[in-house]
């Protein structure tokens, strides 16, 4: 599909949306207006929410310290996830020996350990970023391992036919084999990061996004929650395009899709 046409038809869905909102918070069509408005407030209040935090500066400390727990988050989740995920895939006795222990702490609820975490590293960025890794770490782990297994084992019988050592392989089949199921998780752990930092300011902070949205809820301020939500959701798109970028640079090697053929970055 044509990325202007696919692009088009992105902003005609946002359009969509946004137009039934305003319809649903300005006409009789699902009830009193009035009532509607207080629990769903209006597009045109909440794009001048966001303008007013733009304005005033005030949401560009609280976006700064979000950004940095979510990339600290990112980045120890990411890089410890893969690193172990190759670790347990060329190690078969460790992963069986730790396989019990690795699917009791990924069924741990996240949000039972935000409150532990903030008794351990206190109410600063670190218990935020301890919550983030946690969500991020275990994606990245199981997409490594899972890739890394998926190797075809005619491909390593012919490398090791053609005297490749382990190094080799880890280089120039392990690792390839294993870049796009850590980029397909690295997408998704994005969200994860940001929603360990956002949690975890819900929960107890005095500055991030989170801390906005939780202070905006506590005064029953419908429009400041919307537009906390929004400009979290903008964060999150221009988070992951950066990774798109990161992506497509590490794998111009990879053919791309058909012409025809769009796959989302879930």
């Amino acid at each position: 599909m044509n990325r202007l046409v696919l692009l088009t038809l992105q902003v005609l869905v946002a359009v969509a949306l946004i137009g039934a909102w305003h319809i649903a918070t300005t006409y009789q069509v699902l009830g009193d207006v009035k009532n509607i408005r207080f629990f769903f407030s209006t597009p045109v209040d909440v794009a001048l929410k966001i303008w007013k935090f733009f304005v005033t500066g005030m949401i560009w400390k609280h976006l700064w310290i979000t950004l940095e727990e979510t990339l600290l988050a990112f980045v120890i989740g990411a890089g410890s996830g893969v690193a172990v995920g190759f670790w347990f895939a060329r190690q078969p006795l460790v992963a069986a020996v730790f396989d019990p222990y690795v699917k009791m702490a990924n069924a741990l609820p996240r949000v039972v350990l935000a409150p532990i975490f903030m008794l351990w590293f206190g109410l600063g960025i670190w218990s935020k970023v301890a919550l983030g890794v946690t969500l991020v770490f275990f994606v990245v782990f199981f997409n490594v391992y899972q890739g890394v297994k998926e190797v075809s084992p005619v491909i390593l019988a012919n490398a090791r036919m053609l005297g490749m050592n382990e190094r080799q392989l880890l280089r120039h089949v392990y690792w390839p084999s294993a870049l796009s199921w850590m980029f397909s998780s690295l997408h998704t752990s994005v969200g994860f990061a940001l929603v360990g930092a956002v949690v975890g300011e819900y929960l107890g902070a005095a500055s991030g996004l989170g801390y906005v949205i939780h202070e905006a809820e506590g005064t029953f301020d419908v429009t400041g929650v919307f537009a906390g939500m929004v400009v979290l959701s903008a964060f999150v798109l221009i988070v992951d395009y950066a990774v798109t970028l990161f992506e497509r640079r590490l794998m111009k090697w990879r053919p791309g899709p058909a012409l025809n053929e769009t796959p989302p970055k879930w």
